[in-house]
């Protein structure tokens, strides 16, 4: 496309990959690239956006966030989505847009290709590419990306007799650990046998390894032992979550602190006790437990300053840190060649929420998280904790085996009329009052059932009224309905929304 004088935008799901992709395509089209995101100045928003407008040589390749879509390229020549499958390329204030969409569309009214790349497709995407509607291209084998000589100075000379067996990397095994069978024993650790063991082989050869724990903090939630009251924020009524850095309890859904008690509200007990764990309860068990190891944490906490996620990921690069412990930020793309142990502390985490997309998020990540080791000649291992390893979401990311995986979960996406086979449209209705929200959804609903009779929509149907599972969020109660059609725009044509109303079409979860 640069060739034919036309231009290009790249997009990844996470600011926190955009410097890693940045270097490498400055690397290979250098003085061509240029990043948008959101952590740009207004100033250095307006100079890429001119640049972009007037096709000028240093922005003809845009790498960044989803809003790089809506740059004014006037000769756009390839869109290129990198983890197609991420929820983060959904807006989730209002335009609802994915960028997934508005990128076909863009491809089709600029007769631009576009192209769709992850390991773990959403099941709409690999469902459009089985029925033929796009084509689907394959790489069944993981291409080895580093030979350098620190890599192959640690691993030995790799004995060749085919000259393209060096290209290629097999994908590291994975170990499914029963964390009820460690209970039985007496492991009381975060850290399954297994899992200890492989830290201290890869503290002992130098290398690195990866803790991932999708939950941040360092409690999940703290507890009266007395008389069980939960410590709640009084604005979203989901349980706080405490932080050992800055002694504070955190709300997770609208970023609200509040001192740690030191007695019940409720009964006076100072009996109080803190439940669960997060990223900074592991990097205090990986520093108890092995002291030497020098940790990195990457989470949303650390990385609120610009710049953040560059800086975290260039000290681990420069093998400053040992072990790299955090949150879903550590899944996406990232390629680094001494990381030869990846350790999930807790697989099922998220795994039975109650959201149609529950089991596949979870492969996803779990995929993602497992293919961050043995991308070098060192090779690599996994280790799943988990507390359901027959389950058949772990069972097929243990194997990399994504088309078992997507048999399955079609399976079940047909039995019950979810997305692909058919679409969501998702009405949020939002109120101070919960009796006002609880009567507003259920008219909404009643509304509804009525077009639906009128316009003889036999395969149309709504899931709710119904509170939603976080039934509370900013001081407002929520209350859903949701629309299951093959089609919803002809019910939602006309469809009058007063205030308070949101709607959703294609929504990326129903929490």
């Amino acid at each position: 496309m640069l060739k034919r004088g036309q231009q290009a935008v790249v997009l990844v799901p996470e600011i926190a990959l955009t410097p890693q992709t940045i270097r490498r395509f400055a690397a290979r089209f250098p003085g061509k690239v240029t990043v948008w995101h959101s952590e740009l100045g207004n100033g250095e928003r307006f100079d890429i956006w001119r640049r972009v407008r007037t096709n000028h040589p240093a922005a003809q390749v845009v790498v960044g966030s989803r809003s790089a879509l809506f740059l004014p390229f006037p000769n756009l020549g390839l869109i290129v989505l990198d983890e197609e499958h991420e929820n983060s390329y959904k807006q989730e204030r209002t335009p609802r847009y994915h960028a997934r969409t508005v990128a076909m569309t863009m491809g089709g009214l600029c007769v631009a290709p576009v192209l769709l790349g992850s390991a773990t497709p959403a099941l709409e995407t690999y469902y459009a590419a089985r029925r033929g509607e796009i084509e689907l291209l394959t790489l069944p084998k993981r291409v080895l990306g580093h030979r350098d000589a620190t890599t192959e100075s640690q691993a030995g000379q790799l004995a060749l007799t085919d000259p393209s067996a060096g290209m290629f990397a097999e994908l590291p095994p994975v170990q499914i650990v029963d964390m009820r069978q460690e209970l039985r024993v007496g492991n009381r650790s975060m850290f399954s046998r297994a899992l200890s063991a492989g830290l201290k082989h890869v503290l002992a050869a130098g290398q690195q390894a990866i803790l991932y724990l999708n939950r941040r903090g360092t409690a999940t939630f703290v507890l009266c032992r007395d008389c069980g009251h939960v410590e709640n924020c009084p604005r979203c009524a989901s349980p706080l979550t405490y932080h050992s850095e800055g002694e504070m309890l955190l709300c997770h859904h609208c970023n609200r602190r509040y001192p740690v008690p030191t007695a019940c509200p409720d009964c006076g007990s100072r009996r109080i006790r803190h439940f669960g764990s997060g990223t900074q309860r592991l990097e205090e068990a990986v520093q108890l437990e092995f002291p030497t190891a020098r940790t990195l944490r990457w989470d949303r906490d650390v990385t609120g300053a610009k710049g953040a996620h560059d800086a975290i990921l260039a000290r681990f690069v420069a093998h400053e840190a040992d072990i790299l412990i955090g949150t879903q930020m550590i899944a996406k793309g990232l390629d680094l060649p001494l990381v030869t142990l990846v350790g999930i502390v807790a697989a099922d985490m998220g795994l039975f929420l109650p959201d149609f997309r529950a089991s596949e998020r979870t492969f996803q990540l779990l995929t993602q998280v497992a293919g961050r080791a043995g991308r070098s000649a060192l090779g690599g291992q996994v280790i799943v904790q988990t507390y359901h390893p027959d389950h058949y979401a772990i069972v097929a990311a243990s194997h990399h085996d994504y088309e078992s995986f997507y048999r399955q979960e079609m399976g079940f996406r047909r039995e019950q009329g979810y997305p692909p086979v058919c679409r969501l449209a998702r009405l949020v209705y939002y109120h101070s009052q919960r009796a006002q929200a609880q009567a507003e959804a259920t008219r909404m609903a009643e509304l509804l059932r009525a077009e639906i009779d009128r316009l003889a929509l036999a395969e149309t149907d709504l899931i709710g009224p119904a509170p939603c599972f976080f039934s509370r969020q900013r001081g407002d109660y929520r209350w859903q309905v949701v629309v299951r059609s093959p089609d919803p725009t002809p019910l939602l044509r006309s469809l009058p929304l007063p205030l308070g109303w949101r709607l959703d079409i294609d929504p990326v979860d129903l929490l």
